[in-house]
């Protein structure tokens, strides 16, 4: 049985969404990085508000992970900014850990051998196995 989000979580994940991807928007356009679209797709957060999973999208996939190892480098970096700007919206920022959203890919895969001549239902082995976070 899984446990719902609270309210408050659900306000605060959606905040910290908001403003982690104008961050990081921001400092991508300060660095004159071009090519590279980054996003914050989803953000939860724990019910005692001490950790939120940011999922990051980033474009292209190539360079995913260095960006996202850079980006983990620098969590407290962005911890501190983020509590910078969120001051007056949060007493206690919580601690972040990133992930790369990879819902795009599984989907991509899925309709990709949907078009296949194989049948994906009666061979399910066709279908790439995805990790669970």
């Amino acid at each position: 049985m899984a446990i719902e989000e609270t309210p408050r979580q659900k306000k605060i994940g959606t905040a910290l969404q908001q403003e982690m991807a104008n961050m990081l928007q921001q400092a991508i356009r300060d660095q004159g990085v071009a090519n590279l679209v980054l996003s914050v797709t989803k953000v939860t957060v724990t019910v005692d508000l001490s950790l939120a999973r940011i999922y990051l999208s980033i474009f292209p996939k190539n360079n995913a992970d260095n960006y996202l190892e850079g980006i983990k480098g620098n969590a407290f970096q962005i911890k501190h900014d983020m509590a910078q700007r969120m001051k007056n919206q949060l007493r206690r920022m919580p601690e972040f850990s990133f992930y790369l959203d990879d819902s795009l890919d599984y989907i991509e895969a899925i309709d990709d051998a949907l078009n296949r001549p194989e049948d994906p239902i009666n061979n399910p082995e066709i279908l790439a196995k995805r990790k669970k976070i």
